[in-house]
Parts: C-alpha cells; sequence; structure tokens
C-alpha cells in the first residue's frame, strides 16, 4: 500500500488548488491530480511496466490533461460561464480552513481510490491480462464519448446560447458527458479486477469506483435542478427530457431530481 500511499499525496499537491478558490478541490485540480499520478505512476513503474501497462498510466495523464485543460479554460476564460455559476455555486469565502482542510483531504483520498486500480497493478507487479486490455477499450470510449460531448456542447452554445442541447450525443443521453466518465472508469476498474491482493486492495477500488458514480449522478441532479429552472417552461424542453434518458442510454431514468441523497 506504500505507493497507494504516494498517490495520495501527489492527489494532495495537485488539488490543492482548490484553496484558492475551493470549487476548484473538485473540478481543476481533480483534473491535474488524475493526470499527475499518472506521471507518477510511469516514473515509480519505470523498468518494470508492459506496454499495455504504460498505456494504462498514459490514459490518466490524457485524461487528466484534458479534463483539467478544459475546466481551467472555462474558469479563467470563459466571462458567460463564470456569470451563470456565480448564481449557482457559493464561493466559499466565508468557508472555514478547516472545511477546506476536510475537502481537500476526502477529494484527494478519492482520486487516488479511483485510480488505484492500476497503482495496485504497478505494485503488485502484475503484469497485463485480458481484462485490462478490455478496461482499456472501455476507458478510451468513454474518453472520446466525454470529449465529444464537450465540444459538441459548446458548438451548440456559440451557435444558440440560450437554449438547451440536444443535438449530437445529447439526442441519446442528456448528459454524455457524465456517461463518458463513468465509462471511463469503469474501464478503469474492470481493468483492475484480477489482480487485487487482498481484501484492503479490493475495498479501496470500489470504493474509488462507487464514489465517481456517486459524484457523476449527483452532477447531473444539479444540472437538471439548474436547467429545469432555466428551461421548464419550454414545451420543447419538457418533451427532451420525458423522452431522453438522463445519464446512460436506453436505460428509462429520465429525473434524479428527486432523489435528494445525491448531493455531490
Amino acid at each position: 500500500m506504500a505507493l497507494f500511499g504516494l498517490m495520495i499525496l501527489v492527489a494532495l499537491v495537485f488539488s490543492s488548488i482548490g484553496f484558492k478558490k475551493y470549487v476548484w478541490f473538485i473540478s481543476i485540480g481533480y483534473g491535474f491530480s488524475v493526470g499527475a499520478i499518472g506521471v507518477a505512476l510511469l516514473i515509480a513503474g519505470h523498468g518494470q511496466l508492459t506496454a499495455a501497462m504504460t498505456v494504462a498510466c498514459i490514459l490518466f495523464v490524457v485524461y487528466g490533461c484534458r479534463l483539467g485543460g478544459y475546466l481551467a479554460f472555462r474558469e479563467l476564460r470563459s466571462s458567460s460561464y463564470n456569470s451563470k455559476m456565480k448564481t449557482e455555486i457559493k464561493s466559499g469565502d466565508g468557508m472555514s480552513m478547516a472545511a477546506k482542510c476536510a475537502i481537500w483531504g476526502s477529494a484527494a483520498l478519492l482520486y487516488a481510490c479511483q485510480t488505484s486500480p492500476v497503482t495496485f497493478r504497478v505494485a503488485n507487479e502484475a503484469g497485463t491480462d485480458f481484462l485490462l486490455i478490455v478496461g482499456m477499450l472501455i476507458s478510451v470510449i468513454g474518453l472520446i464519448v466525454e470529449t465529444t460531448a464537450d465540444l459538441q456542447k459548446n458548438a451548440a452554445k456559440k451557435v444558440n446560447p440560450g437554449r438547451f442541447v440536444d443535438t449530437g450525443l445529447f439526442r441519446i443521453v442528456r448528459c454524455p458527458n457524465y456517461f463518458g466518465e463513468m465509462l471511463f472508469w469503469t474501464g478503469v476498474f474492470i481493468g483492475g479486477i484480477t489482480i487485487y491482493a487482498g481484501v484492503l486492495q479490493w475495498i479501496v477500488a470500489i470504493v474509488g469506483y462507487l464514489g465517481i458514480i456517486y459524484v457523476m449522478f449527483g452532477g447531473a441532479r444539479r444540472l437538471e435542478i439548474r436547467q429545469n429552472r432555466t428551461y421548464g417552461d419550454d414545451p420543447e424542453y419538457q418533451r427532451y427530457v420525458r423522452t431522453t434518458p438522463i445519464m446512460i442510454p436506453l436505460v428509462p431514468l429520465y429525473s434524479v431530481e428527486k432523489y435528494t441523497w445525491l448531493v455531490a
């Protein structure tokens, strides 16, 4: 578990950006922490990594740089986004240092848990097996889906910034970026199923996987509440939400607003 502890430290360092703006603990800090963990695993496993394991680590780097870079650009360059979010997200100015440290520590732990299937594969010198390949393919598909969704949403908003997005992947599912995120981490978890050494490693990996799934559904609930407030009187929007699943294509779950326990 020593290598896992090191990944927690890496996540703590890179998510500490949240002390400037607390929401960055779970946004920009999240992306860059995952990317940094990928780099740290490449360094820690130097000389022992198989080609597939190297690719698994690189996927973290690509994922983290894409997400962290996208979120940083949106935060720093999009005035319309920042104006909108001022009414949606608390500034955190009155938050105590203890509360900020609690968010920082729990977020860093979650990021280390999420990436732990690859960490444990490196630590256990488990090499490459069939499930690692399958998991990586699922993760690549997830990365493509969430990247495509972000690009499609940005393009649609440039054309009609006052309308909800229901084109491209958004025709199939209302939160394709969250769906892609879940696919990515599902692939990571599947890729480690055969290599966990003991109950503790299983617990860490399961906590990380279930944790990010919970966060994604919580994010979908926040988005649904915000969109209902903005577009609720639009008949086209009402038709859209009645006929398009919110999180997973073909699964007839159309709303999570009533699930108040999704507070992430």
